[in-house]
């Protein structure tokens, strides 16, 4: 991704010109939990430091786990939203005590003048962040008044690549009130948002025979049950009233043998996960020369290097929120390998 390394002007009544730089942001205040502030007094005004509060609500606990991969590989969560930063309190004890930070989305402010003169004197911004519009100018940074200021923030600054898309200047909204702006935040930006925070199980699966495989000779493939269990996380954005709940559901495991001399059961190489979270049929005694639910024949035995085996679940992806809304967003996956080692002679499982 391409970041713009120009300056942009900023012109406030009473000041000759004012320079903001297209430099990373620098976090404020002190980032809770994934990124949101600990409380309401550290706010974090930064531009890649989002409010939004993310929480397991269900799923397995411990063990190896990881993110999912969107099936769909043109899908992208919304890179950019806006979102409250500061109450009138927060703002004047942050321009009085610092007051040279970002004001708006890739854009750095050097100095305090900004906060001064255009949120606590009223002076009015000509802002060039995009499509040029005035700024009208705060008295006593709206002290007394019920809302808060909001700014644009993206979980990675540097991808957005266009940036008037959340770069409007930090702006006032009444409380209980979400800005009819583009990218305003909504309960599906959450859920998408809450996408790449869902923690799924490795798929640590079972094999027979688990050391060495034979030419012709079927593998067993299975996962005891309780594995496989539905993950949910609620994405909260303070001083919004926006929630959403993300949850991913396993569906099926599809076996890539990592070889076209080989066959799959089922011929698709997708198992279905029941559920109870179990996948296929573990193998018995007496289970030799059956056709396993779930499992692999190789046709070729290995010459040297052995074969990828790579083992994926597909997770189904479903979100609920706020007044009743909810959807679908791409089902998502997760794999692992097992190197497979094959051999020529025949042999009997036991």
């Amino acid at each position: 991704m391409r970041s713009p390394r120009g300056r942009v002007a900023l012109t406030l009544t009473s000041l000759t010109s004012v320079l903001l730089t297209s430099a990373p942001a620098h976090a404020v205040g002190n980032g809770g939990v994934n990124g949101s502030a600990d409380n309401d007094r550290t706010i974090a005004a930064s531009a890649d430091r989002s409010r939004v509060q993310v929480n397991r609500v269900s799923g397995p606990i411990g063990g190896k786990r990881g993110n999912l991969s969107p099936a769909d590989v043109n899908w992208k969560p919304p890179p950019c939203w806006y979102e409250p930063v500061f109450s009138p309190a927060q703002l004047k004890d942050f321009s009085e005590t610092d007051g040279n930070r970002d004001v708006a989305l890739r854009q750095g402010w050097s100095g305090t003048r900004l906060w001064t003169e255009h949120f606590k004197d009223g002076k009015d911004a000509r802002n060039y962040f995009g499509t040029p519009s005035t700024a009208r100018g705060y008295k006593n940074y709206n002290l007394g008044e019920d809302g808060y200021f909001w700014r644009g923030v993206a979980p990675d600054v540097n991808a957005v690549e266009d940036t008037t898309l959340c770069g409007r200047l930090m702006f006032w909204q009444n409380a209980g009130d979400i800005p009819a702006v583009p990218n305003a935040p909504t309960a599906e930006t959450l859920a998408e948002y809450a996408y790449d925070k869902v923690e799924v199980p490795g798929t640590d699966i079972e094999l027979k025979p688990a050391a060495r495989s034979t030419v012709n000779a079927p593998t067993w493939v299975w996962l005891d049950k309780g594995t496989f269990q539905e993950v949910k996380v609620r994405a909260e954005l303070p001083h919004t009233g926006l929630w959403a709940e993300t949850t991913a559901k396993p569906v099926t495991l599809h076996l890539e043998p990592g070889t076209q001399d080989a066959d799959t059961f089922p011929a698709s190489g997708d198992c279905e996960i029941d559920d109870d979270g179990s996948i296929g049929t573990p193998y018995r005694t007496g289970d030799a020369g059956t056709t396993p639910p779930c499992g692999i024949s190789y046709r070729r035995a290995t010459a040297g290097a052995p074969y990828e085996l790579t083992a994926s679940v597909t997770w189904q992806i479903t979100w609920q929120g706020t007044a009743g809304a909810g959807g679908t967003l791409p089902n998502g996956t997760f794999e692992t390998t097992r190197q497979m080692n094959v051999q020529e002679i025949q042999s009997v499982n036991r």
